[in-house]
């Protein structure tokens, strides 16, 4: 996997032919990874350079987060933003809640009150409800502990016929749906009448959950993967932290396309 910002030069040739349209994921990729889903405050310098980069180009946020949050978060009105790794979208011109998502909310109800009832007693758990999903974070938890955690989710959510994904210390319930943020990215890209031939889509992310953009980018895409995680990754590009995205659209706006 190649440095993308020792190879800026390169992915710019190609965005010289192509504007770049950009998929953001937020925590891990904007703010660094803390512990808890709170502090990770978006800093005024990166706020600057979303909000000059949306001058010139597409900007999307597409977030694990709930819609809400990570808008309230970022804070840029001309921002496209979907939540909930993709069921939940907004922009100034469109809107999606996942229609087939809908139905499952009733069981994603059911489970919030399990899961309170089971794991709150465990020292370092923390459970976020979302308007799509849940997530049990575990960060805080012991080590050896974990698997236990893991565990008592992937029970509840064979119970209530929920779909579970996981990422960095995260384990999530969502409904049994084919969505996700390649999905999402996909139908934004149709919803807003944008020609992935007359475009390079360009996707930063640091998760497990982002692969899945990763993955439905067009060969002339350009996936950058921040930091790590705990599988393979087929994105073409690496960033180091949020510190190298920042840098990296430094060096995106100082080019004229």
């Amino acid at each position: 996997m190649r440095d993308a910002l020792a190879n800026f030069d390169a992915i710019a040739a190609g965005l010289d032919r192509r504007p770049p349209v950009l998929f953001l994921d937020y925590d891990g990729t904007l703010t660094p990874i803390v512990d808890h889903p709170e502090a990770a405050i978006l800093a005024p310098a990166m706020r600057d350079r979303l909000e000059r980069l949306a001058v010139r180009f597409r900007v999307a946020v597409i977030s694990g987060r709930d819609l809400v949050d990570v808008r309230e978060r970022v804070r840029i009105e001309k921002l496209i933003y979907a939540g909930s790794h993709g069921f939940d979208i907004q922009s100034p011109e469109i809107r999606l809640e996942q229609p087939r998502a809908r139905g499952y909310l009733p069981a994603l109800d059911a489970a919030e009150r399990q899961l309170h009832e089971d794991l709150d007693k465990e020292p370092g758990v923390l459970i976020e409800r979302k308007h799509f999903s849940i997530a049990v974070h575990y960060r805080r938890v012991p080590e050896g502990e974990q698997a236990a955690i893991r565990e008592s989710v992937n029970a509840l959510a064979d119970h209530k016929h929920l779909r579970v994904t996981h990422g960095k210390k995260v384990i999530e319930l969502q409904p049994p749906v084919a969505w996700d943020k390649g999905h999402a990215l996909l139908w934004l890209m149709e919803a807003l009448a944008i020609d992935p031939d007359a475009v390079t889509p360009v996707y930063l992310g640091d998760d497990i959950t982002d692969e899945d953009a990763f993955k439905v980018l067009p060969a002339h895409g350009v996936g950058i993967l921040v930091g790590t995680h705990e599988g393979p990754s087929v994105a073409r590009y690496r960033l180091a932290d949020p510190g190298a995205v920042a840098h990296w659209f430094d060096r995106l706006l100082a080019n004229t396309y």
